[in-house]
């Protein structure tokens, strides 16, 4: 199975690492901040690496490096 190229990324896979620990951190909030705070951190940590594979798709290896620069 051919992994897409973001997926060797380093800072990817960092991104997707760091969506985890935000994730998990938020679940220790108090009530009154899990859907609010807790949504919004979240969605903000996931755009990391949504924007690290977005910026991969359909460029060449120099205009990847320019667009997560």
């Amino acid at each position: 199975m051919s992994k897409f190229k973001f997926e060797k990324l380093i800072i990817w896979q960092k991104a997707m690492d760091f969506g985890e620990e935000i994730d998990d951190l938020s679940e220790t909030f108090p009530d009154k901040e899990k859907y609010n705070l807790s949504s919004q951190i979240s969605r903000a940590a996931d755009t990391i690496a949504l924007n690290i594979s977005e910026g991969s798709i359909g460029q060449s290896n120099p205009e990847q490096k320019k667009f997560i620069g």
